[in-house]
Formats: C-alpha cells, sequence, structure tokens
C-alpha cells in the first residue's frame, strides 16, 4: 500500500514544529512527508510501522524518522475509543538540520544521527525517560526557551548508546513513486498552485476518480473537506503576507492568497484567526511598536 503524503506547516517565525495529538487523529496512519519527525508515544501499546520495519511499542516509544521515510504507530484499542493525549511529535527540515550543523560546530555529533534517521532510528528507555519532560516542554515553549529545549532533545539523542536503526538495508524509499499516487497527487497540486483557481473536477481528475470520491476520500485522508483545506492553507498564506514588512494591502493580500473576493476572504480570515485580516494587522503593527519603544 502506498503511503500518504503529509503537509507539514511550520508557523511563520519558527523553525520547527511542536505539537502533541489524541487517538483517534487524522494524521494516524501509513503517511510520509519530507521532514525529519521525532515521535514519542505518551499513552497506549500497538504496533509501529517504519519503512519495512514491524515492531511493537509501549507509552514512552521514542523514533526518529527521517525525510520521505513512510510511519505509522497503531493503538490496540477497542473501537470507539479515545485518548485525549496520545503521541507528542516534533517535525523539522533538512535546511533546519544543516544550518545548525554548520552554525554550530558543537552539535556535529548528531550528523550521525540524522543520517541514520533516513533508516529509522528507536531510542533506549534511558533516553525515552531523559526526552519526556523536555518533549512536554517544548510543546508550549516560546522563543529561546524553545530552541533551547530543542537542542537538548538532540543532544540526548545524538548521546544514546542504545539507540537502534530500524529498516533493512535494503529498504529505499521511493517518494517520487509515491506522489503519482491519487490524493498525494492532489495535495502536491493544491500546494504548487494554492494561489491559483482549483476545481474539484481537475483534482478528481488528477486522483483519477469521480468528484464524488475524491470528496469522500479527501475527508477520510485529511480529516475535513476539500474546500476547507485549501481555505486553512490560504489562511495561513495570507497570514505570512499581511506579516511582510513591505505591508500590501489587504485586497492585494486576498487575490494574492488564492481568494477571488474580500468578503469571503474576510470571512474565512475571522473564522480561523478569530479576527478580521485588518485586526490582525493591527495588532501586528502594534506589537512592533511596542517592541521598539521598549
Amino acid at each position: 500500500m502506498k503511503p500518504d503524503l503529509e503537509l507539514v506547516q511550520i508557523a511563520e517565525g519558527e523553525s520547527f514544529k511542536a505539537w502533541e495529538h489524541g487517538y483517534p487523529y487524522h494524521t494516524v496512519r501509513w503517511h510520509f512527508h519530507p521532514e525529519f519527525e521525532l515521535h514519542q508515544v505518551h499513552a497506549t501499546s500497538g504496533r509501529y510501522f517504519v519503512g519495512d520495519f514491524i515492531g511493537h511499542f509501549q507509552p514512552g516509544n521514542l523514533v526518529l524518522v527521517g525525510p520521505n521515510l513512510p510511519h505509522n504507530w497503531v493503538s490496540d484499542l477497542p473501537e470507539g475509543t479515545t485518548i485525549p493525549l496520545r503521541s507528542r511529535v516534533m517535525q523539522f527540515s533538512e535546511p533546519v538540520v544543516d544550518g545548525l550543523i554548520d552554525a554550530f560546530p558543537e552539535t556535529g555529533d548528531a550528523r550521525d544521527l540524522f543520517a541514520r534517521s533516513r533508516a529509522g532510528v528507536v531510542f533506549s528507555p534511558a533516553a525515552e525517560r531523559a526526552v519526556a519532560p523536555l518533549f512536554a516542554a517544548v510543546v508550549g515553549a516560546r522563543g529561546v526557551a524553545r530552541i533551547a529545549l530543542f537542542l537538548q532533545i538532540i543532544a540526548a539523542l545524538a548521546s544514546d548508546a542504545g539507540a537502534q536503526t530500524l529498516t533493512t538495508p535494503a529498504y529505499l524509499p521511493d517518494p517520487s513513486g509515491y506522489m503519482s499516487h491519487g490524493l498525494n497527487a492532489v495535495l502536491a497540486h493544491i500546494n504548487a498552485n494554492l494561489t491559483e483557481v482549483l476545481s474539484e473536477g481537475e483534482l478528481a481528475a488528477i486522483a483519477d476518480m469521480t468528484p464524488a470520491t475524491l470528496s469522500r476520500n479527501f475527508r477520510r485522508h485529511t480529516g475535513q473537506p476539500l474546500t476547507k483545506y485549501v481555505n486553512r492553507l490560504r489562511v495561513n498564506l495570507a497570514s505570512q503576507l499581511l506579516m511582510a514588512p513591505d505591508f500590501v494591502s489587504v485586497a492585494d493580500v486576498c487575490f494574492g492568497s488564492g481568494f477571488n473576493n474580500l468578503s469571503n476572504f474576510n470571512r474565512q480570515f475571522l473564522a480561523q484567526r478569530g479576527m478580521t485580516p485588518s485586526e490582525f494587522r493591527r495588532h501586528l503593527t502594534g506589537n512592533k511598536s511596542f517592541g521598539e519603544a521598549a
């Protein structure tokens, strides 16, 4: 079975994404992405899959997955069971890793860790215990404290003598093959053409599905309807444009982020951000002014 593509959205002004989720959750599926991922299980036990590796996990299970390596954790739970917090996840890109090692020669010891992660790395119980409180803290951390926690986590992983790689030497992930598959091709097309007109018929043709089948599969795949998914990405883009130093007009941001009318743009932005684009900009400008005055 081909893995699904997950589009990882790292927020503006952040170098990595740190979050947590319960169970069930829409990303709990066989999937891949270009970013590194550190995954720690907080609750439940079951089986986990990384490339061609299959293993059993318990609470504490800590794994680093390299770019484009398919993975999934499947909890052994009765159908209908809900778990408020099952896992914590940290995702970061190759440029962040390369920049870290280039900027701080002391992090060179981590180079081998990131190379090994392309086959998946599971860490020892001692590393699990050391990383767990740092992982819990980094999810809600801000500013320099967030970076400090990130470095502490990487240091703990890089020094773990008990870490073991997971996939066999013969296993090589093939993202080009994954990307040609149905919904993955649709997600890639949306990501590459976010500011263009995206018709359901065109996307259905890319997926080689009927529009009704695409709609049903897309909701199951992403946990939300197609239109809501696209609007979320466009509002994220609009937020970045509103924070740009040249301060283009709100109307320019509207059309530059893929919306075709101002009223819909304002409505979607308000629904997702809790304020209009103009209010968002005023808050941003006020914060900058406050920072300059201080």
